[in-house]
């Protein structure tokens, strides 16, 4: 059984249109925090995505123009559905495509992938010029793909058709195929995690140029394409700290924030897992404080040899590429099990000598809380902690309008042990 070794940590960080295709908002998330599968009924499931328009919120107050896949009867969101299968199903996706040009989606990592009961299969004009990865739906007309979802992983989808366009301008989402046993990333044993901590940060970025020139019947021309937003989850911090389908962000309806609890032998022995993918062009180095991760799977395969060993191994800073997908558990260990009756050997500065987040509930021992300076306010609940989680290389830290500390950056939750009074 491998054994999954946490730095300890032992403190809080405080840190301060209409669209033209679609027009209503996503669908409510079914679940607050952590991964907000889209499912579909039976034995092989189906889903009937659409292509879609509409606009986003960024955190420098600017929106942006988009196209993303829609889910059935609902309205434009981004990124896409997280569709959640079961290894061995078949799997159908009917994609509808109302916008004025082809549209397709491709599914790395998944092998016999048919499109209207054909080998889907790159297609080429009358030239010899590769105009899709895949059979597209024509302006007005549908595509039916299906597969096989043979192994478990963390998959990305996207469009296939000018997907230098296409997918920057948001067309993709994820896949995440479980095996037959819940609560595990992959077949192996080794891989389970607890149930309800099972995260995703989908990381992406906008050229907002390129974006301003579609919305105004320009092309996107991909020569000049440069970054200036990136995102967890199509949303900037501290948006990203959000519920899932909060009603402010009617669009964004995925959080990025992990919540788990301490652990413990007896009452909390597995880890969380978090998914990782990469749909933009450039790499991020996601960088959790205080906390090692152990890599159990890449790109949808389980990190193991031939005969079936072991070949999971800790990382700190988890570098997606572009097109990667990461499965990394992690958990949280409170070995000094510091508390009022157990105090930190060192003096706490008085209250004119600190800075006083509003992520700190007034004490340092997790399930506590304590009085704040006159005029504080707090958004802790239980005294719980919260530690920073973010993207490493700094620049993308920023937003167009040169406002900081905003896009790929989120918090670690970590509750006190249960059972507790957290809402």
């Amino acid at each position: 059984m491998r054994e999954l070794r946490t730095p300890l940590l032992r403190c809080t960080t405080l840190l301060l249109l209409p669209a033209a295709w679609a027009i209503a908002p996503a669908p409510a998330a079914a679940q607050a925090v952590g991964v907000a599968c889209t499912t579909a009924p039976g034995p092989n499931p189906t889903f009937t995505l659409r292509v879609s328009d509409g606009y986003i919120q960024l955190p420098d107050g600017n929106t942006m123009y988009m196209w993303g896949y829609a889910p059935a009867g609902g309205g434009f969101q981004h990124p896409g559905p997280t569709l959640c299968v079961t290894a061995g199903q078949t799997v159908t996706v009917v994609l509808q495509n109302p916008s004025p040009r082809p549209v397709s989606i491709v599914f790395p990592g998944q092998e016999g992938v048919t499109a209207d009961g054909a080998l889907a299969q790159p297609q080429l004009d009358t030239g010899g010029t590769l105009t899709s990865l895949a059979q597209a739906a024509p302006p007005g007309g549908s595509v039916t793909y299906s597969f096989v979802a043979a192994r478990p992983g963390t998959f990305p989808y996207h469009s296939g058709t000018d997907p230098l366009t296409q997918v920057r301008m948001g067309l993709f989402g994820a896949l995440v195929v479980r095996p037959g046993v819940p609560e595990r990333a992959f077949d192996r044993p080794d891989s389970a995690y607890t149930a309800g901590e099972e995260f995703m940060l989908l990381l992406s970025e906008i050229d907002p140029l390129q974006h301003y020139a579609v919305e105004g019947g320009l092309p996107f021309d991909p020569t000049t394409y440069k970054p200036r937003y990136w995102l967890a989850n199509g949303r900037g911090f501290p948006d990203t700290i959000a519920d899932n389908g909060v009603p402010w962000l009617p669009t964004q309806p995925y959080g990025a924030l992990a919540r788990i609890h301490p652990w413990s032998p007896a009452t909390h022995p597995l880890p969380g897992v978090v998914r990782y993918l990469n749909f933009g062009s450039e790499n991020y180095p996601f960088h959790p404080h205080g906390n090692n991760g152990l890599v159990v799977g890449r790109d949808g395969f389980a990190l193991e040899g031939p005969l079936g060993e072991d070949l999971a191994f800790e990382k700190f800073a988890i570098n997606v590429a572009p097109g990667q997908t990461w499965d990394v558990l992690f958990q949280w260990h409170d070995a000094e099990s510091y508390s009022p009756g157990n105090p930190v050997p060192v003096t706490v500065p008085s209250v004119a000598n600190l800075q006083y987040g509003m992520f700190y509930g007034g004490s340092p021992y997790l399930g506590s809380t304590g009085p704040l300076p006159p005029g504080a306010s707090t958004l802790n609940q239980c005294g719980e902690y919260y530690i920073i989680t973010h993207n490493h290389a700094l620049h993308q830290l920023s937003a167009w309008g040169g406002v900081v500390m905003v896009g790929p950056l989120t918090y670690l939750r970590i509750d006190p042990p249960q059972p507790n009074s957290c809402p």
